[in-house]
């Protein structure tokens, strides 16, 4: 009995770690749990997703530093640097300097998560990170290629880790986050990922780093 019990923890003990960052929703973090990767949520709010025992509610760098994980994927705010946040944030805007620091927050989360891990990813919508920062050129997917029949162009800067590949082609071009009342929870619900992409993710990414 002795042998089985460690036998399972080391086993658990050598389970691949992954940090998901700003990920209150906790989507791709459980994701990550069904593929055996031992994945962590991080966001200074509550989680959502039913599970506290897996979510690290803290600062990014300070979670970052919490372990030596074997990859990173983060979700910084993208209120700032969207496209769509244009109007307000753009250069002469009112609140152009909040886009300077959103941008340089971000950098300043991707130098340190690959300077320290192997694989990373971060995800963001169409914005002004191509022009404003120091990234890799990103890979742009749409949820209609992951099973839902809805628009959003989302970009994926990668390092080390393979761009995704579309799971599920389907009909449909609606673009219902647009078209999304206004409501406390909008916000979250804005930038909760969809589930054929986290699922695609965890499929996919999850290969790469238990085979590192």
């Amino acid at each position: 009995m002795l042998d089985w019990v460690i036998t399972i923890l080391e086993s658990y003990r050598k389970m691949k770690k992954v940090l998901v960052g700003f990920e209150e929703s906790q989507v791709v973090t459980i994701a990550l749990r069904k593929m055996g990767i031992k994945a962590y949520s991080c966001d200074i709010q509550e989680c959502s997703g039913d599970h506290p025992e897996w979510h690290l509610r803290m600062d990014i760098f300070k979670a970052i530093e919490l372990y030596d994980w074997n990859a990173i994927i983060i979700h910084p705010p993208c209120t700032a640097l969207t496209v769509s946040g244009n109007p307000t944030y753009a250069y002469g805007k009112p609140k152009y300097e909040e886009r300077l620091k959103a941008v340089e927050f971000t950098q300043k989360v991707w130098d340190k998560c690959i300077e320290v891990c192997e694989f990373v990813a971060m995800e963001n919508p169409v914005g002004v990170l191509n022009t404003m920062g120091n990234f890799p050129k990103p890979q742009y997917i749409q949820p209609w290629q992951f099973g839902h029949g809805e628009t959003k162009k989302t970009g994926f800067w990668l390092h080390n880790l393979p761009k995704l590949k579309p799971t599920k082609v389907v009909e449909g071009r609606e673009n219902r986050i647009w078209k999304m009342a206004p409501s406390p929870e909008r916000q979250k619900l804005r930038s909760k990922t969809y589930q054929g992409i986290a699922d695609a993710i965890a499929l996919q990414w999850s290969k790469v780093i238990i085979n590192s």
